[in-house]
């Protein structure tokens, strides 16, 4: 199994930064890309960015495309979210989620763990 911890949420105001990070341990061997997910209240999940462990590649939503930047530390074991320019519609739960295998890194359902999530709220 892998154990998932998110940290960097909070309270900014639009036109704010924050960095949210997600720390995997276990068999962090079997990770092939892990993604960031958001859940506002009565939503549905949905896909924020990925990226595959080994080599990096990236994979936005393109609400937050040239806002958000994705990074990986794997030596860390750890996935950042940068997020810029944020507005009262990025307000939202943040989970991080981690799949085996490729495939589609939009849909929640091809992930295999995740993690508790973490409140992000934009005041306006």
């Amino acid at each position: 199994q892998v154990q998932l911890v998110e940290s960097g949420g909070g309270l900014v105001q639009a036109g704010g930064s924050l960095r949210l990070s997600c720390a995997a341990s276990g068999r962090t061997a079997s990770m092939y890309a892990m993604g960031w997910f958001r859940q506002a209240p009565g939503k549905e999940r949905k896909f924020v960015a990925a990226i595959s462990w080994s080599g990096g590649s990236t994979y936005y939503a393109d609400s937050v495309k040239g806002r958000f930047t994705i990074s990986r530390d794997n030596a860390k074991n750890t996935v950042y979210l940068q997020m810029k320019s944020l507005q009262p519609e990025d307000t939202a739960v943040y989970y991080c989620g981690t799949k085996r295998y490729s495939g589609t890194y939009s849909r929640p359902a091809e992930y295999d763990y995740w993690g508790q999530g973490t409140q992000v709220t934009v005041s306006s």
